[in-house]
C-alpha cells in the first residue's frame, strides 16, 4: 500500500524534472528549428528572478491581492450558482423567467465584460471580483442544474411519504444527491476564475499577479514574465486541489473505485463453499445400490485383467 503512492510521486517528480531539463537544454543551446527557443529565458534565469521576487514585498502584495479577488469572486459564484441551479431545476416558473436571460449571457466570455465592469462599478477592485464571479458562476450553475434534474424521483417520494416537507427534501435528497455534480462544476469554475482574474488584472488591475506579469512584459523582462506564469500555475493547482479534496471529504459516503489505466478494475470474486452432501431418504435408499454397482464394476475390471 505504501510502495505504490511513492512510485507514483517519484514518476510525477521525474516527469516534471524531465520537462525542466528539456527546457534548460533547449534554451541554453539557443535551439532555433521551427520554434525559437533562443528568445526564451533559461530555467536558471527564471529561478534567479523568482528568488529575487520572493525577497521583495511587491511579490507578496500581488499574491495577496490576487488570492483575495479569486476567493471572494469564487465564493460568491459558488453560493449564487448552486442556489440558482437548484431553483431553475426545481421550479418551472423560475426556469421560464431566468432561463432565457441566463442562456443569452452564458456564451459571452467573462473577460469581454471588462468594459461593463468598468462602467458599472465605482472601483477596479469590485469590477475584477465581478468578472471572477461571472466566470465561475455559469459552470457551477449548469452542473448543479443537470445534477438536480438527474436525481431519482423515488427518493423524493419516499421522503414525502414519511411526512417530509420541501426543506426536508432539499436538505436530505436534493443537495446531498447533487453534490458530486456540484463539485464537478466548482472544479471547472475555479480554473476559469483564474484565467479571467489574471486577464482582468492585466487590463484594468492595480497590483496582482496578472498586473505584475503584464508590466514585466512591457519592459521586456522575460524572466519576470515566467515568474508570473509559474506563480499562476502553482496557485491554480493549489486551489483546484483544495476544491477536489473538499469534494471528496463531503462525498465520502459515495462508493469509490480505483482507476486502472488500460484495464478494468478488479473485483473480488466470493469463494464458494465446498458442496455439502445432504443425506435424504432417497439418497439413503440409493446408496446401497450405488455401492453394489461400484463393487460389480471392480470385479469386472479384475476379471478383464486376468484374461489379458
Amino acid at each position: 500500500m505504501t510502495q505504490r503512492p511513492l512510485a507514483q510521486y517519484a514518476l510525477r517528480a521525474a516527469s516534471l524534472a524531465t520537462a525542466l531539463g528539456l527546457w534548460q537544454v533547449l534554451t541554453s543551446l539557443d535551439v532555433d528549428l521551427w520554434l525559437r527557443f533562443s528568445q526564451f529565458p533559461t530555467v536558471t534565469d527564471v529561478a534567479r528572478a523568482f528568488a529575487d521576487r520572493l525577497s521583495g514585498a511587491d511579490y507578496w502584495t500581488d499574491l495577496t491581492d490576487s488570492l483575495t479577488r479569486i476567493l471572494t469572486g469564487f465564493a460568491l459564484a459558488a453560493v449564487l450558482g448552486v442556489a440558482t441551479g437548484v431553483l431553475v431545476a426545481r421550479s418551472r416558473l423560475a426556469e421560464d423567467l431566468l432561463g432565457p436571460v441566463l442562456e443569452v449571457v452564458r456564451p459571452i466570455p467573462a473577460i469581454a465584460l471588462v468594459p461593463v465592469a468598468i462602467l458599472l462599478f465605482p472601483s477596479n477592485e469590485q469590477g475584477i471580483v465581478f468578472i471572477t464571479c461571472t466566470a465561475a458562476f455559469f459552470p457551477v450553475l449548469v452542473s448543479t442544474r443537470h445534477a438536480v434534474r438527474a436525481l431519482t424521483p423515488v427518493w423524493e417520494e419516499a421522503v414525502r411519504t414519511l411526512g417530509g416537507g420541501r426543506l426536508r427534501i432539499l436538505g436530505s435528497v436534493v443537495l446531498p444527491g447533487a453534490l458530486p455534480g456540484i463539485f464537478g462544476g466548482l472544479s471547472v469554475g475555479i480554473g476559469v476564475s483564474w484565467i479571467c482574474v489574471i486577464s482582468a488584472e492585466m487590463i484594468s488591475g492595480q497590483y496582482g499577479v496578472g498586473y505584475r506579469t503584464w508590466q514585466d512584459y512591457t519592459v521586456v523582462n522575460y524572466p519576470g514574465v515566467f515568474v508570473g506564469m509559474v506563480t499562476i500555475g502553482v496557485l491554480g493547482w493549489v486551489t483546484s486541489t483544495a476544491v477536489e479534496l473538499l469534494g471528496r471529504r463531503l462525498t465520502r459516503w459515495l462508493p469509490r473505485t480505483s482507476y486502472v489505466p488500460g484495464g478494468r478494475p478488479r473485483t473480488a470474486v466470493p469463494r464458494l463453499a465446498a458442496p455439502v452432501a445432504v443425506k435424504t431418504e432417497s439418497n439413503a435408499e440409493n446408496q446401497p445400490e450405488a455401492q453394489h454397482q461400484g463393487h460389480d464394476e471392480t470385479e469386472q475390471e479384475a476379471r478383464d485383467e486376468h484374461l489379458v
